[in-house]
């Protein structure tokens, strides 16, 4: 029995792994997991054959050779490619890490809004120590993300990636722009996550600045600490039931941030 291996779709394959590497390891999403490194890598080459025995001609190019495809026989040239495709990958996962961010930025915000910044609780995502109402957001935005089947959207993402910037061409010609404009996305979706609940906090703030002028006698810290607890929380549970379009654009963002990054 002989196996016929081909060195071009081998570097492919190879170099798709890496790209997809980041993924597996960083992200909030899948890396988050207590996964052994050499579980993830394994994970890693494995999605990486398949795509490429799936995708076909949409990564590597019809008559594609060692020499014009990446130079199998110069090390140095495919240690140049792999370490192109590990920033790529990179710049990919910034996209996921920007979108569950707004969640965490959100829920310091109200945590700030609420008097829940003074306490910190262990985020599992991160393994650090994270805001209480943020880390809580973040929980249910990776459930909600599974249950709608988000990591498979991200595998197809994966491989429009692939077809729109096939493996080994240059970083240059990627969109830098985009990875600045997707800064925008954690404070502006963050932002509307808690909405409703900064305004009613800020109104709860304006009764309690006339209540302090007109009763000065009143301890006003004592009243305003279980009040904005109460508002806050009950604003945000009340809330929920409209978060569905914000979580279909943040989710969105994803895939937008990665079409800007490769066209």
């Amino acid at each position: 029995m002989s196996f016929l291996v081909d060195p071009v779709w081998m570097t492919a394959a190879l170099l798709v792994a890496v790209r997809i590497a980041p993924l597996f390891i960083m992200a909030p999403v899948l890396g988050g997991a207590d996964i052994p490194v050499r579980i993830r890598i394994f994970l890693s080459l494995a999605l990486a054959v398949m795509i490429v025995a799936a995708a076909g001609s949409g990564i590597v190019p019809a008559g594609a050779s060692v020499a014009t495809y990446s130079p199998l026989g110069s090390p140095g040239a495919l240690m140049a490619a792999a370490a192109s495709e590990l920033l790529i990958g990179i710049a990919l996962v910034f996209g996921v890490f920007a979108a569950f961010g707004a969640f965490l930025f959100g829920g310091r915000l109200l945590d700030i809004q609420i008097g829940f910044g003074i306490a910190n609780v262990f985020d599992p995502i991160t393994r650090s120590q994270g805001p209480l109402i943020g880390t809580a957001l973040n929980m249910l935005a990776v459930t909600v993300f599974f249950s709608i089947d988000g990591h498979h959207m991200l595998i197809r993402g994966i491989v429009d990636s692939l077809q729109l910037f096939p493996p080994g061409r240059s970083l240059s010609e990627l969109n830098g722009s985009a990875v600045v404009a997707q800064f925008g996305v954690v404070f502006a979706y963050g932002l509307m996550i808690v909405a409703p609940s900064v305004i009613m906090l800020l109104l709860v703030d304006a009764g309690l600045a006339v209540a302090a002028r007109t009763m000065p006698q009143m301890n006003i810290f004592i009243v305003a600490m279980p009040l904005k607890v109460v508002v806050g929380v009950l604003t945000l549970a009340l809330s929920m039931q409209y978060l569905g379009p914000a979580l279909t654009r943040i989710y969105g963002s994803i895939g937008a941030y990665w079409v800007r990054l490769l066209s």
